[in-house]
């Protein structure tokens, strides 16, 4: 992915940081925790309409100098609202991928006027939800006992950086609708690209996310809200963005049928179009 690359400083952290294609600016928030911004590559085919920002949360990627403990709500939302600052944009579309959703909706209620589009893909409003549903899910699509006690796991903060690899490449089918074998392949080679960061893994669910919810707080967000979310997502299930769209003012949601927790890469043309619209 060819760009312009940019490093700059926020709150003692060194933000990798890539632009490409011209048009309105557009941000987008990688999920994870402890992976990179190449989980969002597929965004490229949008070059010609928007100018795409990409970029490594603090402790994520190749972004550098922060230590672990600095990873909070505060930060990561300064953190974007430097970028901005940085790059001369007064207002810019937001898209938030599963933790990068999560602040995407911190950034938007701590700047609403920064903001003109807000895209939530896969990601829910309170980590309750999780936590309590995605290893029942699991369960109730047969998915192994192994399998289900090792989302249970993940998602209470409960595995070890040793563990988390094994922990992952269990659940790995768990996150695609159809995991056959070229989508595998599709799976494998954009692995193989992220620069991965078990650590920010690891203190996200058992530090960070403890016990955050926002629901209570979703009417203060008036900007238009574009939820997409795959038919078969196990961590946010439609139960779970339909109860998020009714509590926005202004919120849509479209569920990707065929898709699960990573429709850019199993529906990439329609994922990309209803982006396109909305954001148009």
């Amino acid at each position: 992915m060819r760009g312009r690359l940019l490093e700059f400083s926020s709150r003692g952290v060194s933000l990798y940081v890539k632009t490409i294609g011209t048009g309105y600016p557009l941000l987008l928030m990688h999920g994870g925790l402890g992976v990179d911004h190449s989980t969002l590559s597929a965004m490229v085919k949008c070059r010609d309409a928007f100018q795409l920002i990409f970029y490594d949360h603090r402790c994520n990627g190749r972004s550098r100098g922060a230590d672990i403990q600095s990873l909070t709500w505060e930060n990561l939302v300064a953190d974007a609202e430097a970028l901005r600052d940085r790059l001369g944009i007064p207002q810019w579309a937001v898209l938030g991928h599963s933790f990068g959703g999560k602040v995407a909706q911190e950034y938007a209620l701590r700047f609403p006027n920064r903001i003109s589009h807000l895209v939530l893909m896969d990601t829910g409003a309170d980590v309750s939800l999780v936590q309590m549903s995605a290893a029942k899910v699991l369960e109730e699509r047969g998915f192994s006992r192994a399998q289900v006690e090792s989302a249970r796991r993940l998602f209470n903060g409960e595995v070890s950086v040793k563990e988390l690899p094994v922990i992952m490449l269990k659940l790995g089918k768990a996150y695609y609708h159809d995991p056959s074998l070229v989508m595998q392949i599709r799976a494998l080679w954009s692995a193989l690209r992220i620069r991965s960061r078990p650590d920010a893994c690891i203190f996200g669910f058992q530090r960070l996310l403890k016990g955050w919810t926002i629901m209570n707080r979703l009417a203060e967000i008036q900007i238009p809200v574009l939820l997409i979310a795959g038919r078969s997502d196990f961590q946010f299930p439609p139960e779970h963005q339909i109860k998020m769209a009714s509590a926005y003012p202004n919120a849509r949601y479209e569920s990707i049928d065929h898709g699960s927790h990573n429709p850019l890469i199993e529906k990439p043309k329609q994922t990309l179009e209803l982006i396109r619209q909305f954001v148009k």
